[in-house]
């Protein structure tokens, strides 16, 4: 039995990148916040299912709602780290990037009384212009990094990279275990299957198929996301562009259905336990960590 990775990063309707260009980060504060109750279904959702998932926390969002983190963490789930400001990678400084991820990784470990071992960037905007954040998460302490999209896409990807958990070699010699977007080969093209917009967008058949083909044919586990605005049917509409909101709404109101059916065909658990029961060179001693 192959156990997946499920996975949530834990942010608001109004701090997605589709609408960065109609709502701006001053005005974050004036937005009702709907990630608290979302999230809370999404907890209940997953102990009907009798699962654990890996919570990539925003720090903008911990330190307003720093009950919901604790409850996540008490209510028996990985709590990860989503970065501060939402704001890609490849457009801060290394020194503002730094400090960010580090203030929020602190902060959460605070809450939670452990140990904050996984990362994911904003948007998966670790690319070939950014690699170098690689070597700042280890810096960091982190043990695993869930950022790169193995694709082409106009705001994320590093085509060619591995499709599978491996650990990576960093600009600067460091090591560090890299649990990549899922994709699969359809015609030589890599197409993405590891939730958010792609789950709204395809027909479940096609998700599942795609899903089982990577835990059956590629003998491998497969990472899956969303956000909890995601299965909120009722938030504010935020007026843009076509493309945008097109990417953040379309099928929104299909998307619990269809995480209920995901829950129930394919075996989940955290990101951290997937990569222990890998064996990937180095992982087994971390588990004291």
């Amino acid at each position: 039995m192959i156990r997946n990775a499920l996975t949530v990063d834990v942010e608001d309707y109004f701090h997605v990148a589709a609408f960065s260009g109609s709502i701006s980060r001053s005005d974050w504060d004036s937005h009702p916040l709907r990630v608290e109750n979302n999230t809370r279904r999404l907890l209940d959702l997953f102990d009907q299912n009798h699962v654990k998932a890996t919570f990539f926390v925003l720090g903008w969002v911990a330190e307003r709602k720093s009950v919901l983190i604790k409850e996540i963490a008490s209510r028996g789930h990985e709590v990860a780290c989503h970065g501060y400001s939402h704001q890609p990678v490849y457009n801060q400084s290394q020194k503002v990037f730094r400090e960010e991820t580090i203030r929020s990784k602190s902060f959460l470990e605070d809450l939670i009384s452990g140990p904050v071992r996984g990362y994911r960037a904003a948007s998966f905007s670790i690319t070939e212009r950014s690699r170098w954040a690689l070597d700042i998460l280890v810096e960091a302490g982190f043990l695993y990094d869930s950022s790169i999209f193995p694709i082409h896409h106009d705001r994320y990807g590093i085509p060619g990279a591995p499709e599978h958990p491996y650990c990576l070699e960093t600009v600067n010699g460091r090591s560090l275990v890299e649990f990549p977007l899922s994709t699969i080969k359809v015609f030589g093209y890599r197409l993405p299957m590891a939730g958010g917009g792609y789950f709204r967008l395809y027909p479940y058949f096609l998700t599942k198929a795609g899903l089982r083909k990577i835990n059956a044919r590629e003998n491998s586990p497969f990472v899956f996301y969303l956000h909890p605005w995601e299965i909120d049917q009722n938030q504010p509409r935020i007026q843009a562009s076509w493309l945008s909101q097109f990417r953040h709404y379309n099928n929104i109101d299909k998307c619990e259905a269809r995480l209920c059916e995901l829950l129930g065909d394919f075996h989940f658990t955290t990101a951290w336990d997937v990569l222990g029961g890998l064996g990937l060179a180095g992982i087994d001693s971390w588990n004291e960590q």
